[in-house]
Order: structure tokens, then C-alpha cells, then sequence
């Protein structure tokens, strides 16, 4: 079969013309999360309340601060629980690890991509400047 003899034919779900096919026409769609019913609402939004206080933009700059002064990588969400770091920064009555590990486990992982979500969200020059915070190694 010649070259010229497939120019009708559709490309395969697995090629690249398909994919690029799909691009060319707007047919691939940019990834949508899907909807996880929150388990435990009420803590849940507690928790929530905290990690958008310490992303405002008066507080993310003493938030990064505070994980620059004690090592910690804004991505590791663990050491930031565990240093207490969110309760510097909101309402010292709160227990964010304590409230974290109340929640299930598909709740704690929403709740990391909302953490990794907002750190995300950061003013650009205030990422430049603790750019060793953001660093993945």
C-alpha cells in the first residue's frame, strides 16, 4: 500500500497523528479534576482556612520566611504540619496535623492538591526570592 493510499484513512487511538489531529482540531480537552465528595466537611474547611490564610498575600512572605528559618521545602506539606508552621502564621488554637490526620485519606489528598495549589498561586518575584524553597532536589 502506497502513502497516498492512506491519506483517507483514520489514524489509530495510540499514534501520533491522532493526538495531533486531536490537537489541531480543539477534539483534546485540558484535564479536568474531578469531584470528590469531602468527607469530613467541617474539618476539612478548617484546615482549608488555614493554608489560604498563610497563602494571602500579606502573610505568604512570613510563611516562606518561617520555612526558610527552619528548612523546610514549601512542597513538603508533612514537615509543615508536623514544625506547625501553619498555626505561626493563622490561629495558634489550631492543630493542622491534628486535623489533617482526622481526615481520610481521600480528604488529605484533596487537601494536598489545595496545598499545592496555592503555593502554586504565589506572586512570581516572591517565588524568585525563595526560589531555594521551591526547588524540587
Amino acid at each position: 500500500m502506497t502513502l497516498s493510499g492512506l491519506e483517507g484513512a483514520r489514524p489509530l487511538p495510540n499514534s501520533r497523528a491522532f493526538f495531533a489531529r486531536g490537537l489541531l482540531s480543539g477534539a483534546m480537552r485540558s484535564f479536568e479534576q474531578a469531584g470528590i465528595k469531602v468527607e469530613k466537611a467541617q474539618e476539612f474547611a478548617r484546615l482549608q482556612a488555614a493554608v489560604e490564610q498563610a497563602f494571602l498575600p500579606k502573610k505568604a512572605e512570613s510563611f516562606l520566611k518561617q520555612l526558610d528559618r527552619k528548612g523546610i521545602r514549601v512542597r513538603d506539606f508533612d514537615a509543615i504540619l508536623a514544625q506547625r508552621v501553619l498555626e505561626s502564621v493563622g490561629e495558634a488554637e489550631l492543630n493542622a496535623r491534628q486535623l489533617y490526620e482526622s481526615l481520610p485519606v481521600s480528604d488529605q489528598a484533596q487537601m494536598r492538591e489545595f496545598y499545592l495549589s496555592k503555593l502554586e498561586g504565589v506572586d512570581v518575584a516572591l517565588r524568585h526570592r525563595f526560589k531555594k524553597l521551591y526547588q524540587y532536589y
